[in-house]
């Protein structure tokens, strides 16, 4: 890995380019990076810019097949950036700060190819029948972000068990897509998609989807919302094991972000009907609280604890 220790003109704006993107579409993900140096900051951002191109390509308007030849406009633009064809001068500001990053760091830029896997599923309007389905589609679009991090936080010197670090950031993108998946119920359903397992909706009557502020007559709702919440809980417990295998600020970066989701969960578990009613959003005290924690250590001492307490090999659910 080489690091400049400054950058030119022309790197500088394109960074800054991608923090005002970071900044005004990732207010949890800012929240997070922020505690990082400056050169993972601007990495991070990078990453998360590109990303965010391609998921409101699928999340846009086009028409399906517009949005699968944007995606694949969107995949040409990545093996440049990869082949390095991507100048500082290039009139793309994410292009470019994603190329320097990729130069910077040792990010697996194939990460990038599976969220673009991910975002055509979502596109064709895959269903997923069980939660090995579901499994697949997290890992292309939260899992791969995990893996993508890693390469910019990378591992602590002689920390134990880093050959998993990969392993355990893919299962915490999990952990945090499954959040993301029960906190947007409600505004899924408008957008005619639905993402948990049918196999489950069908075990707990909720067959009918969830466009409604109230749960299907008869329906198991709470008890539906509430196994999700306990495997989002087994991935968080087997991601949380990545923070002692960082350097102090990296973790507490994975700390907040990660942090801020599983207070949602907690959240969720109390009120599960709260996802009907709209978007559940930790207020920014709280916010500040799981920064504290992460800074402090406190997380991943904890996480350091719970996998020397339970370090039995096993895959979360």
């Amino acid at each position: 890995m080489t690091q400049s220790p400054r950058l030119t003109p022309a790197l500088a704006a394109a960074y800054r380019y991608c923090d005002a993107v970071t900044a005004g579409q990732a207010r949890n993900f800012a929240y997070g990076i922020r505690l990082l140096p400056a050169a993972k900051r601007q990495a991070m951002s990078a990453l998360y810019a590109f990303s965010r191109r391609i998921d409101d390509i699928g999340d846009g308007t086009l028409e399906p097949a517009v949005k699968e030849l944007r995606l694949k406009e969107a995949r040409g633009l990545l093996d440049r950036i990869r082949q390095g064809q991507i100048g500082e001068d290039a009139t793309d500001p994410v292009a470019v700060a994603l190329g320097h990053a990729a130069r910077r760091f040792p990010i697996p830029m194939g990460g990038l190819d599976e969220l673009i896997d991910g975002v055509l599923m979502d596109v064709r309007g895959t269903a997923y029948e069980t939660w090995d389905d579901l499994r697949g589609y997290c890992r292309c679009v939260a899992g791969a972000i995990g893996r993508l991090s890693l390469g910019v936080f990378g591992s602590r010197p002689g920390a134990r068990d880093a050959a998993r670090a990969p392993e355990y950031a893919d299962t915490l993108g999990l952990a945090l897509q499954l959040t993301n998946i029960l906190r947007d119920l409600r505004e899924d359903a408008a957008s005619g998609r639905s993402y948990l397992p049918a196999e489950e909706l069908r075990a707990h009557g909720c067959t009918e989807g969830f466009h409604r502020p109230v749960p299907q007559a008869g329906s198991d709702f709470e008890g539906l919302v509430r196994f999700q919440v306990q495997r989002a809980r087994r991935l968080f417990a087997e991601g949380f094991r990545l923070l002692p295998l960082l350097d102090r600020r990296s973790g507490a970066c994975v700390a907040a972000m990660a942090g801020i989701y599983h207070r949602l969960l907690d959240l969720i578990d109390t009120d599960p009907r709260a996802v009907l009613r709209g978007r559940v959003s930790l207020p920014a005290a709280q916010k500040a609280m799981v920064a504290v924690r992460g800074l402090t250590g406190w997380d991943a001492l904890s996480a350091a604890r719970a996998a020397a307490r339970g370090a039995d090999g096993r895959s979360p659910a």
